[in-house]
């Protein structure tokens, strides 16, 4: 595993944790410090599993500290300009997605995490991950397709 290609999507996640650009990279750095640490970990094969293990927890005590509850209502990275509609009713979407669901979306489809990491890191069988991933992700589907159906918007009419 290469550290310098994980370390935009540690810095990503971490971004979406704690929405604060300085904390996150502090909280970054100080992941890819904790991880060096652990000489011993890194020979068992599952590097990227302990790298997002100690973001999480550096993430949620840094949250903790905060006492942050809720996403703001603009989402990194959005250009306004494309599919504004479409990136509405995403964000609505994930809106309604529970903490867990929308870090497992992040991880899984943003930073492209494999199930099997994924899996090690929340300590459930890749099965577990991969039906909760097909889960979240018919969630969305089915939220978008409803409200498309409700305002009126759909292929046909653009």
């Amino acid at each position: 595993m290469e550290l310098e290609e994980q370390y935009d999507k540690i810095y990503r996640y971490c971004y979406y944790r704690i929405r604060h650009l300085q904390t996150a990279e502090d909280i970054t750095q100080e992941t890819f410090l904790k991880f060096l640490e652990y000489d011993s970990y890194q020979d068992k094969g599952r590097p990227l599993a302990l790298l997002y293990t100690i973001a999480r927890n550096l993430c949620a005590d840094e949250r903790r500290k905060r006492k942050m509850e809720s996403l703001p209502e603009e989402l990194p990275g959005e250009d306004p300009e494309d599919s504004v509609i479409d990136s509405i009713l995403l964000r609505q979407a994930l809106h309604e997605l529970t903490e867990e669901e929308r870090e497992l979306v992040l991880l899984r489809y943003v930073n492209g995490v494999s199930v099997a990491d994924l899996a090690h890191l929340y300590g459930r069988s890749r099965y577990a991950i991969y039906r909760d991933t097909k889960k979240v992700l018919k969630k969305l589907e089915r939220r978008i397709s409803d409200e498309k159906d409700r305002s009126g918007t759909t292929d046909a009419a653009v």
